[in-house]
């Protein structure tokens, strides 16, 4: 039986070969395939360079809140079905939903993006607001996420 490692985004024991991935010739395990797509984006959040801890090494937590609007109103079954989907992510601290249309998210940016978030509704079948606004607001908060974390990350040393 295998020693448990670190998962580098979350900080669970996993087996070592769980959704491995070999960074700098260094393997890495994944408690989830949502772990393991924030640390091959970027890396450098969650391992430091020599000299330099990553800012998850340092205890770095980034809280957003999004405000997700929807399609069409959700059933009550669907709300449940839906909270419970993003309750499962890693990261997710807070869900609300409001006038069965609207649902906001409070999550880690160091665990989830709302790339991911938005992913999982799909998954589940519920369907996002469709109008170029709504669309052109989440095009921008995936553009201010990708600056903020690539802001955070650890540069490697030339």
């Amino acid at each position: 039986m295998s020693t448990p490692v670190k998962d580098p985004v979350c900080g669970m024991d996993v087996v070592p070969a769980q959704l491995e991935t070999i960074y700098e010739g260094i393997h890495y395990a994944f408690c989830s395939e949502q772990c393991r797509q924030r640390f091959v984006a970027n890396p450098h959040l969650y391992i430091g360079v020599p000299g330099e801890k990553a800012p998850k090494q340092k205890g770095v937590v980034l809280f957003k809140r999004r405000r997700f609007q929807l399609d069409t109103p959700l059933a009550a079954h669907d709300a449940v079905v839906l909270g419970e989907a993003l309750g499962a992510m890693m990261g997710v601290k807070a869900i609300v939903i409001q006038d069965d249309n609207i649902v906001t998210i409070t999550y880690d940016l160091l665990q989830a993006t709302a790339d991911q978030l938005e992913a999982k509704m799909g998954e589940v079948g519920v369907k996002l607001g469709e109008g170029w606004a709504e669309r052109l607001r989440r095009g921008f908060v995936h553009y201010m996420e990708e600056c903020e974390v690539e802001n955070l990350e650890v540069n490697p040393h030339h």
